[in-house]
C-alpha cells in the first residue's frame, strides 16, 4: 500500500474521565498532556496526544455490554520481554488481563477499561506485515481466527527458564493451556473463572 496515513489518536466519550485517565495512564505508562473538568489528553510516546477522554454536558447513556461500539484499541510492544514485563507490573498492581490470546499474528493481553471496552497489549509474531497477512489467509487461521487463550504467568515462567520466544509465540504452545475458557467467551464479557 502506498497510503502514508497513520492513526493519530482515539477519543473516548465517557462519564468517567478520571477513571479512564487513571486506567490508561497506568496501563500504557502514559502522561497527561492537558486536562480540565471535562476532558483529558494523554500520550505514551512522542505524539502530542494519543488518547483523549471527554465528558459531555448532561452525561451520556451507558452502553450495554452487548452494545454497538468500539470493542478494543491495541498497543504494540517491541518484544515478548517488554510485553510480559508490563504484564508483571500491572499484575503486581492488581490489574490482570481478562483475555490473554494467542491470535497467531499477535500474542495479546486484553484488559477491560472502566467503561467496559478492551485495551489490547500485544506483540507482532511475524517479522513483517506481509507474513502476518499470509498467516491470516491460512487454513489454520480461517478455521480459528481468534486462537487459543493462554496463561501469561506460565508464559512468563517459561521465558525466564529459557524457552525461546519463537516457541512461546505459537498457537501450539498456547494450546497446552487447554483448560482455559475460549477467547470468545473471555472477550465477550461472559463471566468465566479466573485463570
Amino acid at each position: 500500500m502506498s497510503n502514508k496515513l497513520r492513526l493519530a489518536h482515539v477519543v473516548f466519550q465517557t462519564n468517567r474521565v478520571k477513571a479512564m485517565r487513571d486506567f490508561y495512564c497506568h496501563l500504557l505508562q502514559a502522561e497527561i498532556v492537558f486536562e480540565n473538568e471535562h476532558m483529558c489528553f494523554i500520550t505514551y510516546d512522542d505524539e502530542h496526544h494519543r488518547l483523549a477522554f471527554m465528558a459531555m454536558p448532561g452525561g451520556l447513556l451507558e452502553r450495554p455490554p452487548n452494545g454497538v461500539g468500539l470493542m478494543h484499541s491495541a498497543y504494540t510492544f517491541e518484544s515478548l520481554d517488554a510485553l510480559l514485563a508490563r504484564y508483571s507490573l500491572l499484575k503486581d498492581d492488581g490489574l490482570e488481563p481478562v483475555a490473554p490470546v494467542q491470535h497467531g499474528p499477535t500474542t495479546s493481553l486484553y484488559y477491560r477499561d472502566p467503561d467496559g471496552s478492551l485495551a489490547e497489549l500485544q506483540i507482532d509474531n511475524f517479522a513483517s506485515p506481509l507474513q502476518a497477512t499470509e498467516f491470516m489467509h491460512s487454513e489454520e487461521y480461517i478455521d480459528d481466527p481468534l486462537g487459543p487463550v493462554f496463561n501469561p504467568e506460565r508464559m512468563l515462567q517459561a521465558l525466564s527458564r529459557g524457552t525461546p520466544e519463537q516457541t512461546l509465540i505459537t498457537r501450539e504452545w498456547a494450546r497446552d493451556d487447554s483448560q482455559v475458557p475460549s477467547a470468545l467467551a473471555r472477550l465477550s464479557g461472559i463471566p468465566v473463572e479466573p485463570m
